[in-house]
């Protein structure tokens, strides 16, 4: 269970998409969470290796190694 605090603003965009479509809010947002959880899991966990000191390795060398 999530209680969350929204500004007015993104309530009323909020219920206004969820009358328009349909579909109940805490769909509306668990999509929108599940939706931006990628990104935030990326920046975070690359932002705590920083900070370890880990060993960092370059974009183009990623990139290599993948075939991009």
């Amino acid at each position: 269970m999530l209680a969350i605090r929204l500004p007015e603003s993104i309530e009323h965009r909020l219920n206004t998409l969820a009358r328009e479509t349909g579909r109940a809010k805490s769909t509306l947002a668990r999509e929108a969470i599940l939706e931006y959880i990628d990104d935030l899991e990326d920046y975070y966990l690359a932002e705590a290796r920083a900070r370890l000191n880990r060993k960092a390795i370059p974009l183009d060398e990623v990139e290599r190694e993948l075939g991009l």
